[in-house]
């Protein structure tokens, strides 16, 4: 019975059920089951990584089986065309809570009639993942978006303009854009030469490198004085933690920074860290403090979510430390700290090598 149970939730039977699936109502009954698919995992006692990855899988098809469904509606694309995800599913790190972050990439021989087209494509395609629980994006990153709907050039064109001139706006675009990863489509080779050029590009601006290390300290670890916590202040989450943004997101961003400099075509966190310490970017004992730190952080978050499921509520990002043992709250804490030191040699001009 227990094992009949597990299966009836694996991610491989979501998957398979999201492949057959006719309509988007019967994909969106699927994706409906994720939470209990994160509650099993978690109860397992995997590894955040491998949690995160299972349910990515699960968009991914989605992603797929929504692309398929738009071109046997439509028709064969008129030109070859890429369908990438970016944010946590571009890293590979979803959990329990999810929007959409999304983009095409066309080949340049597309015509501004061959346009309509691929604006009807990303339409149905994220309007199903919106049906399906991956809401639409409050930025607007997705493909329905015209400016994230364009052939090569105009891409390159993007990021040689961010790195040239990284204003604010640029610092915040270029950091989603450099955790792009293709997901669908017929262009295979329409995004790795781009890639490539923009990371050569981007690592040899001094300029551009400083920009994104300092646009990877806005968010701080929630560290308070004498030991504590910084805690939300008033409203809905008062007393908890935001385990994204003042949790994972730090690391996230640092590892994004290690990347550039180092030129790792990797976007998952996790990689990107231990890569890092490979390519000579991050010292053995930095990489090591590091990952174990955002290890433990993104644990915690996943368990948080699997006790919310668990208890019939949404999961979300808030945590409250009142809820922990005073040795979760300390390693915690310590984990913390880690972030915090490793921002601070950035922010230094030390080098991830401190």
């Amino acid at each position: 019975t227990d094992l009949t149970r597990f299966q009836a939730v694996s991610s491989a039977v979501l998957i398979r059920d999201v492949a057959g699936a006719e309509t988007v109502p019967e994909m969106a009954a699927v994706t409906a089951r994720i939470p209990q698919l994160l509650v099993q995992l978690v109860g397992g006692h995997h590894a955040h990584e491998v949690i995160t990855r299972l349910i990515t899988d699960i968009a991914d098809a989605v992603t797929r089986r929504l692309l398929k469904m738009a071109e046997e509606a439509l028709g064969p694309p008129p030109v070859p065309y890429l369908w990438l995800a970016c944010g946590s599913q571009g890293r590979q790190e979803q959990t329990g809570v999810s929007d959409q972050d999304n983009c095409l990439i066309l080949d340049d021989a597309v015509t501004e009639a061959d346009m309509e087209y691929f604006r009807q494509l990303a339409k149905i395609v994220s309007d199903g993942l919106d049906a399906c629980g991956y809401v639409y994006c409050p930025g607007d990153m997705m493909a329905t978006n015209p400016r994230w709907c364009q052939p090569v050039r105009v891409w390159r064109d993007y990021f040689n303009g961010w790195i040239a001139k990284p204003n604010p706006e640029a610092q915040m675009l270029a950091s989603v854009m450099f955790d792009l990863r293709a997901i669908g489509g017929n262009g295979a080779g329409l995004f790795q030469q781009l890639q490539e050029e923009t990371l050569a590009k981007a690592s040899k601006n001094s300029i551009f490198v400083a920009h994104m290390i300092a646009n990877s300290l806005k968010h701080h670890p929630p560290l308070g004085l004498i030991r504590g916590f910084a805690t939300i202040r008033s409203g809905e989450h008062r007393n908890h933690i935001d385990m994204k943004h003042n949790g994972v997101v730090p690391v996230t961003d640092l590892a994004r920074v290690y990347a550039l400099q180092g030129r790792l075509p990797e976007v998952n966190t996790r990689a990107r860290l231990i890569e890092a310490e490979h390519a000579g970017v991050l010292s053995h004992s930095g990489a090591r403090d590091l990952v174990e730190a955002y290890d433990l952080i993104a644990s915690m978050r996943l368990e948080n979510q699997a006790h919310l499921a668990r208890s019939g509520r949404k999961p979300d990002n808030y945590l409250a430390p009142s809820d922990l043992s005073d040795f979760e709250r300390s390693h915690l804490r310590d984990a913390f700290v880690v972030v915090r030191t490793m921002q601070s040699a950035a922010g230094h001009g030390k080098g991830a090598m401190s």
